[in-house]
């Protein structure tokens, strides 16, 4: 059983600081390529477009991964000494797991029901069941569009809760989920 310790004592594991940065950096690639793809035209926009579908597919990979990490063998850390601060906390991680997954499976969702190949790198995966109906199609597209939005508030959110931690509060609750050359040298 892991052990949970107070927020000031300790960092992250190195698999969680990687995970959550890996999964943070796709996210922000995910909603840009989104929000610029129709201002190219042909080739870029066709780049971009593939680019949000890769990075969602490794997106849909690496996240499952990085909860079941998270479950099973992350290192835990208390959220906070005061109750309201830790009901937040853990409240927008939750919610920022479950609205990326919901996020993920819409993409799909959305691709797939449209009749369209999901692209991996320009290799091309077909849809595993038919086209759905243009209205469907419209839903799951505003769904997943307003889903990008909502996670992306909710992840500015927690920057900028971060940063709170770093510059008003100093203290070490930004810097737990930092590498730094110590990291390595910490044990579990």
């Amino acid at each position: 059983m892991i052990q949970e310790t107070s927020p000031d004592h300790m960092r992250y594991d190195v698999p969680t600081v990687l995970f959550h940065w890996s999964c943070a950096a796709l996210i922000v690639l995910q909603f840009i390529s989104a929000n610029i793809w129709n201002l190219f035209r042909h080739s870029l926009h066709h780049q971009l477009v593939v680019t949000h579908l890769t990075a969602g597919m490794v997106l849909s990979v690496l996240l499952p991964l990085r909860i079941a990490w998270r479950i099973g063998w992350g290192r835990r850390i208390s959220a906070s000494d005061r109750r309201m601060d830790a009901v937040a906390a853990r409240s927008v991680e939750y919610s920022l797991y479950g609205l990326t997954m919901m996020e993920i499976c819409l993409g799909y969702l959305w691709r797939w029901g449209n009749g369209q190949a999901m692209s991996f790198l320009s290799v091309q995966i077909m849809p595993p069941f038919g086209k759905f109906s243009t209205r469907i199609v419209g839903l799951l597209h505003e769904l997943h569009m307003w889903n990008g939005w909502l996670i992306m508030l909710l992840a500015t959110g927690h920057a900028l809760a971060a940063c709170f931690h770093y510059f008003i509060r100093r203290d070490n609750v930004l810097k737990r989920m930092l590498i730094t050359r110590n990291i390595f040298n910490e044990r579990n």
